[in-house]
């Protein structure tokens, strides 16, 4: 009997519950977490010997009718979802590389009783830039919807404690690269350099161990892109 099949006995407690009259002939939560960990072991990939890295951000597609039903749950159904998601992950030697999270949205074109789920693998990354800061920046280095401003001297980019950018993604090292910027105008001169890193650095789909960065810039750390713009573009 494996972890995912005492989530399926702890929620079925529910379903029987208050859930039986929301879903009955319809999408069962139970059905939900059974996809999820197919998800997991369809969409793990290799770290290491004993590692692998999986998806920590959901999205399931729900039809009209079970979209109204369901949605009034989800913050009861997540917090009981997401610890036993954990557990079945911890117990198959997966890696989540941010927080886990579960969105419901409607799909017109979905049948009632049919669901998709789409999952992706996003690294959380902590910034202390201050709004101020961003907003005169000439270029933002952004990670995952977070914006780091690109002014002198630059910052380091790393998975530990001693990167100035902290990026929880298992495939980026400690210290993994530095980012460095000179003179803050409206062109600052910006270049990243590998830090002795494992994985290395993409920058624009090449492998590099330093490059020139500008505006529409893409840079891979591990599983993480990141891009560098223009704030302005945004006005």
């Amino acid at each position: 009997m494996g972890v995912f099949d005492n989530l399926e006995r702890k929620l079925e407690g529910v379903v029987n519950g208050a859930f039986a009259r929301a879903f009955k002939g319809d999408v069962q939560p139970v059905e939900i977490t059974a996809r999820l960990q197919k998800e997991l072991d369809a969409e793990a990939r290799l770290l290491a010997r004993d590692r692998k890295m999986v998806p920590n951000e959901f999205v399931i597609g729900l039809s009209r009718h079970d979209y109204d039903r369901l949605v009034p749950y989800t913050r009861t159904l997540n917090s009981d979802i997401i610890p036993q998601l954990r557990e079945y992950a911890a117990s198959a030697g997966y890696v989540f590389n941010g927080p886990v999270t579960l969105a419901y949205e409607l799909d017109e074109q979905l049948p009632v009783g049919r669901f998709t789920v789409v999952s992706e693998a996003v690294a959380a990354a902590a910034s202390s830039a201050t709004a101020t800061a961003i907003r005169r920046a000439s270029l933002v280095l952004e990670v995952n919807g977070i914006r780091h401003p690109l002014s002198a001297p630059g910052f380091t980019l790393g998975r530990g404690t001693d990167a100035d950018v902290r990026i929880n993604d298992p495939g980026i090292s400690r210290l993994h690269a530095r980012i460095n910027v000179s003179g803050n105008g409206d062109q600052p001169s910006v270049t990243i350099e590998d830090m002795g890193s494992t994985n290395g650095i993409l920058v624009d789909g090449q492998r590099v161990r330093q490059a020139a960065l500008r505006d529409g810039s893409r840079v891979e750390l591990g599983s993480t892109r990141m891009l560098v713009r223009s704030p302005v573009s945004d006005v």
